[in-house]
């Protein structure tokens, strides 16, 4: 477990009021900037992102605020669909699962079109969703109340899953669409075939409880999660128990995330509630975290969809790490 000095953000952006989910698109938006969404108490904002790293002319970071959108209560997670695009005309696609147990899906083409349609069904707190990754015409969803809910995009329920403990993450294969990762608080991470909605594989973690876990998509066949104070490392071919654990933080860790960009770099945070929340970026076949961050009371965690560069929100901030391969 770390303890040494903090690196600081290799960028900042400034926001109106404490981030509680930010989200890079893991899609391309069709122009040479990245679409990411932050939300917090009734609002979530939508703007791209441009990096020196990525265009020359850039300095440092461009950040521009397309637009800020009301929702009538806190935003707890957020989802992109592949829809959104900002060539041709714009159109933006999002998915936010809220305090009031409700999933928005909101579709707006940034200037007159604006529509929400509002998802029942959850009756406990949603941790988190996704959109199917090809056409994004479904949502997946995991919640508190032990279920997982696929939805199509007039909001209607068109399968349930039955959990054992609440659901805490869900990931859905970037090819094969009949394939979802759920993963369970009690320690266990299960794929579903969504044409049978039979399970065909588990992983067990051996420890719980399990807060996050994350399907690297670049490479399938690695899952990684956080339980307890550690991270873990599974390689679905080999075992359903973990290739590799390790302590990472002292205050029980929150999130796992995979980067896009390498197969082998992922980040956990702690929880929060401490008056700084811990970021570590780690790198398979590195003894030690390659960067570790820090952010106040930070929330959320994202990858860039093509730099090794994650996103945590904090209280009025957006802070950015690039890490160098």
């Amino acid at each position: 477990m770390q303890d040494d000095s903090s690196h600081s953000p290799s960028y900042t952006v400034t926001c109106e009021d404490y981030v509680h989910v930010v989200e890079f698109s893991p899609f391309n938006s069709g122009t040479p900037a990245s679409l990411l969404a932050y939300g917090g108490n009734q609002y979530v904002v939508v703007g791209t992102c441009l990096f020196q790293e990525e265009d020359v002319e850039t300095e440092g970071l461009e950040f521009n605020v397309l637009r800020a959108f009301h929702n009538e209560v806190r935003v707890d997670a957020l989802a992109w669909s592949p829809e959104s695009r900002l060539d041709r005309i714009p159109n933006i696609r999002f998915c936010t699962a809220a305090a009031d147990k409700k999933l928005r899906l909101l579709t707006s083409d940034l200037q007159d079109r604006h529509e929400v349609k509002v998802m029942e069904g959850h009756t406990s707190y949603i941790n988190h969703l996704v959109f199917e990754p090809t056409e994004g015409k479904q949502i997946a969803s995991v919640s508190d109340d032990h279920t997982c809910r696929l939805w199509d995009l007039d909001g209607n329920e068109s399968a349930i899953l039955r959990l054992r403990s609440p659901g805490m993450s869900v990931c859905w294969h970037p090819e094969e669409t009949c394939k979802l990762m759920v993963a369970e608080k009690k320690g266990t991470i299960r794929f579903y075939d969504l044409v049978t909605q039979q399970a065909i594989l588990s992983l067990d973690c051996g420890q719980s409880p399990l807060m996050s876990a994350d399907w690297c998509l670049t490479n399938t066949i690695k899952v990684g999660a956080v339980a307890g104070n550690d991270w873990l490392i599974w390689d679905i071919t080999r075992s359903s128990y973990p290739q590799e654990k390790r302590p990472s933080h002292r205050d029980k860790a929150r999130l796992f995330k995979w980067s896009r960009a390498n197969e082998n770099l992922f980040a956990t945070t702690g929880c929060p509630g401490k008056i700084n929340s811990q970021l570590l970026i780690h790198h398979l076949g590195h003894p030690q975290p390659v960067t570790i961050g820090s952010a106040a009371v930070g929330s959320g965690l994202s990858w860039h969809r093509t730099l090794p560069l994650c996103v945590i929100g904090s209280d009025r901030k957006l802070s950015f790490w690039m890490t160098e391969m």
